[in-house]
């Protein structure tokens, strides 16, 4: 059972206070490279607080450079895990930050990352299960970033396989997680009900279709909110899309207009 502390910090991380969550993953450039130039980064983050995002997630140096004042009511998620795509394992993942590190820089919650599959699934397990430890200590809420990548995984879309690995963030002692959606969208509904754990999902649509859509059919399979990153930091507008994405995740009047067949997945 959560503590007070951590009730607190899960409360602040839905704005709305509604139990859903809109999170806009930024530890991009780490793993791929810069998500914006130096002059435009202020400038993304007042955008996506602008917008209604309900957190943005970044690594601790990059937490240094955001201004408390920029976040406003949206959180901040310290992401612990790290590899780069010029690594000879790119699913590889190693720590490195701590949950008193995250503590420090004001945090609301931590992320790990985890691929099942990998050939280092096991130290990556390990570090999951250390990270929710250490949080259990310093009352930090726990999102699990878990999914089915790696040689061993044949279709990291399959509803049985995602239903197994939301399960293992449970298990392990996250309070969230976050993993890529089923194919089609609508069989998420599946995989919420096995878990026990608010479900969110990552990315949008691989084909550059409507990421609105997208997440308006995820919502409705019973998930508790996006982690959308790719799709905001390369919108030419992104508060726009940000609004648009928080209204469908509170389930605010929106409007999408992609047609069912068009949706399809994709990460973040």
């Amino acid at each position: 059972m959560a503590t007070d502390g951590k009730r607190f910090r899960l409360r602040r991380l839905s704005v709305a206070g509604d139990g859903k969550y809109l999170f806009v993953p930024l530890d991009h450039s780490v793993s791929d490279g810069p998500v914006v130039r130096r002059s435009g980064w202020d400038d993304l983050i007042r955008a996506i607080v602008a917008g209604g995002a309900d957190a943005v997630i970044v690594h601790k140096g990059r937490a240094r450079t955001i201004a408390p004042e920029l976040l406003g009511r949206c959180s901040l998620i310290v992401h612990l895990s790290a590899g780069t795509i010029h690594a000879s394992d790119t699913n590889a993942k190693v720590l490195v930050g701590d949950v008193e590190e995250a503590v420090r820089l004001g945090a609301d919650a931590v992320s790990v990352h985890v691929n099942i599959g990998s050939d280092t699934e096991a130290k990556q397990l390990a570090d999951l299960g250390a990270v929710a430890e250490a949080c259990d200590s310093w009352n930090m809420p726990l999102l699990a970033m878990i999914y089915p990548r790696g040689p061993r995984i044949k279709d990291p879309h399959d509803p049985k396989l995602l239903s197994h690995v939301v399960n293992i963030a449970v298990d392990l002692g996250a309070d969230l997680v976050k993993t890529t959606s089923s194919n089609p969208v609508d069989r998420m509904a599946e995989v919420v009900e096995s878990c026990p754990l608010p479900i969110l999902c990552a990315g949008g649509p691989a084909d550059g279709a409507n990421p609105v859509a997208y997440g308006a059919s995820l919502m409705l399979a019973g998930c508790a909110g996006l982690a959308i990153g790719r799709r905001i930091f390369t919108a030419p507008q992104p508060a726009p899309l940000v609004a648009r994405l928080a209204a469908v995740v509170h389930a605010s009047p929106v409007q999408t207009t992609e047609p069912r067949s068009k949706l399809q997945t994709g990460a973040a």
